[in-house]
C-alpha cells in the first residue's frame, strides 16, 4: 500500500512538470513582410535639333525643327524661348549664331545645338555704263557695201545685213533710213537711180529677215554726199553703200 501511494506520487510529479514545461513555452512568431520595391528612376530626357541650312546669306531664313522625350519644359535660345516637345519655327539670323534648346525633365535635362552662319554678302557688282541708243546703233549697225555698177547683195553685205536684222529685231522700238550711195563716176540722173536700187535690196533682204517693211524707208543721194574724196578704187567703194540712220 506504501508502495502504490509513492509511486502514484512519482507520476503525478511527472505530470506536473510536463504540464508547467508545455505551459511555459512561448509562441513562434510569423516572418516579417518583404519591403515593398524600390520606384524605378525617372528617365532622363532626350532632344534634338536640326536646322534646313547651316549657311545662309543675311536676310533669309533658316527652319529649326526640335524633337523631345521625357521633358516637361523646353527653352530655345536666344530669342524663341519657352517651346512644344515637338515642332519647328523659322528664323532669320541678322549674324552667324548657334541656337540651343533645353529639354528639362524630373529625370534631369538634355540639350542640343544647330549653327547657322551668316555668310558676308558679295561686293556689289560694278555699275556697267548705261549705252545710248544711238552708241548701240552705232556699234551692231553695219553699212551694206557694193561692187562697182551694182545693186546685188555680196556674201560680205550679207553678213553686215544679218548682224543688222538681229539688232533692229531685237529693238523693234527703232525706225531706220537706208541710204544708197555711189561712186563719183557716171552722170547725177543714173547714180540716183543706183542708189535708190541698193538702199531698196538692202530692205528688202532685211525683210526677208524678219525686219517689218514700216520700219525701214530709203532713200538715194546719189554721189551728191561721198564719204571719202580721194579719185581711187579704194576711196571709190566707200562711197558705194547702203548706208543706216536711226529715224528720229
Amino acid at each position: 500500500m506504501h508502495k502504490s501511494s509513492h509511486g502514484k506520487f512519482i507520476f503525478l510529479g511527472v505530470l506536473a512538470v510536463v504540464a508547467l514545461g508545455w505551459g511555459c513555452k512561448k509562441p513562434i512568431a510569423a516572418p516579417a513582410a518583404a519591403p515593398p520595391p524600390a520606384a524605378p528612376a525617372p528617365a532622363r530626357p532626350t532632344v534634338t535639333l536640326q536646322a534646313s541650312s547651316t549657311m545662309i546669306q543675311k536676310g533669309e531664313s533658316v527652319l529649326l525643327n526640335w524633337s523631345s522625350t521625357n521633358a516637361t519644359e523646353l527653352n530655345l535660345a536666344p530669342g524663341v524661348g519657352r517651346v512644344a516637345p515637338e515642332g519647328s519655327t523659322r528664323v532669320t539670323p541678322d549674324a552667324s549664331l548657334t541656337y540651343t534648346i533645353t529639354a528639362t525633365g524630373p529625370g534631369g535635362s538634355a540639350e542640343a545645338s544647330a549653327r547657322i552662319t551668316v555668310a558676308a554678302p558679295p561686293p556689289p557688282a560694278p555699275e556697267r555704263p548705261t549705252e545710248t541708243m544711238e552708241e548701240l546703233f552705232r556699234k551692231n549697225v553695219s553699212d551694206a557695201f557694193f561692187d562697182y555698177d551694182r545693186a546685188d547683195i555680196r556674201s560680205d553685205a550679207r553678213d553686215a545685213l544679218a548682224r543688222t536684222a538681229e539688232f533692229l529685231r531685237s529693238y523693234p522700238q527703232i525706225k531706220v533710213t537706208i541710204e544708197g550711195h555711189c561712186d563719183e563716176r557716171g552722170s547725177t540722173e543714173y547714180n540716183l537711180a543706183l542708189g535708190d536700187r541698193r538702199a531698196q535690196a538692202a530692205r528688202q533682204f532685211l525683210v526677208s529677215l524678219g525686219v517689218p517693211a514700216q520700219r525701214m524707208e530709203t532713200v538715194s543721194f546719189g554721189k551728191e554726199k561721198p564719204f571719202c574724196f580721194t579719185s581711187d578704187e579704194a576711196c571709190w567703194q566707200q562711197n558705194r553703200r547702203a548706208h543706216f540712220v536711226m529715224a528720229k
